[in-house]
């Protein structure tokens, strides 16, 4: 995840103590603080290991390739791309998102390669689950600050790295067409790390919960969890996806993700 952080902002956190803050004002600051850390990285491509398991535990493995590269411009979100490569029945089937600023939708593009086309993803079919994991189109896409509404809740043990403290922040998305009603996000004190998130869907029932295992940093700056883990509280199934061979700064550039090359990319 990635965000452009104001000066405004980063004034406010260097100077003004947290306790001086509305709750709304110290989850945003929070929020700003963990992808302020992240700024310049400019381009990353990275390759992962997706393992989709039912409730009876049958397993199921996807391997993929993904590429982001970085929006500088503030009024502009950054670009990803999934590709994956195996097994041979989803081998070449590529996700590029195009992540916005709200009130304007993220633009999504799935290219199908059997079909030979690429199919645009609208807007009320990003809850839908991509390539039958627990990852919804909507979970792939760039979060922005201006998307949320942000309110600190409570200082306290992480859920999953109990030897840290979290900020316990909630998000309620700006967007009506989201499929969640809030999320629950843990973010570390130390170092402002996404640790857990938990997705409460629009009954406002608790639905699923992502955690980030084995962070380790990169160009002595950007952390980067080994494992994300989601897990859908009301089916049992779950999808894992471990992250390796992490490159930086690869001279990707924006011609790279437009929907148009998405074909040729996917070979």
């Amino acid at each position: 995840m990635k965000y452009i952080i104001s000066i405004i902002l980063t004034l406010t956190l260097s100077n003004t103590p947290l306790f001086s803050q509305t709750d709304e004002e110290k989850g945003l600051v929070i929020i700003e603080k963990s992808i302020a850390l992240d700024d310049g990285f400019i381009d990353s491509t990275v390759e992962g290991q997706m393992v989709l398991k039912d409730k009876s535990g049958n397993e199921s493995v996807r391997k993929f390739k993904n590429m982001i590269f970085e929006e500088l411009d503030p009024t502009l979100g950054d670009k990803s791309i999934i590709i994956f490569t195996e097994p041979r029945d989803v081998k070449g089937t590529s996700l590029l998102t195009h992540a916005n600023i709200e009130p304007q939708d993220d633009d999504q593009w799935l290219y199908l390669p059997a079909l030979k086309r690429v199919k645009r993803i609208s807007s009320s079919n990003r809850t839908g689950k991509f390539v039958s994991s627990e990852f919804s189109y909507e979970d792939l896409s760039t979060d922005e600050p201006e998307d949320f509404n942000f309110t600190w809740l409570e200082e306290g043990t992480c859920l999953i790295e109990t030897a840290l403290t979290c900020h316990l922040i909630e998000a309620t998305p700006k967007n009506k067409k989201s499929g969640y009603s809030k999320r629950l996000i843990y973010v570390d004190t130390k170092e402002f790390r996404y640790q857990s998130v938990k997705f409460y869907n629009r009954r406002g029932d608790l639905e699923k919960e992502l955690h980030f295992k084995g962070y380790q940093k990169y160009l002595d700056k950007f952390w980067r969890a080994d494992i994300l883990e989601m897990t859908n509280l009301q089916t049992g199934k779950s999808t894992v996806i471990a992250w390796e061979n992490y490159q930086f700064q690869t001279d990707l550039s924006l011609n790279d993700f437009k929907p148009e090359k998405l074909a040729k990319m996917a070979r």
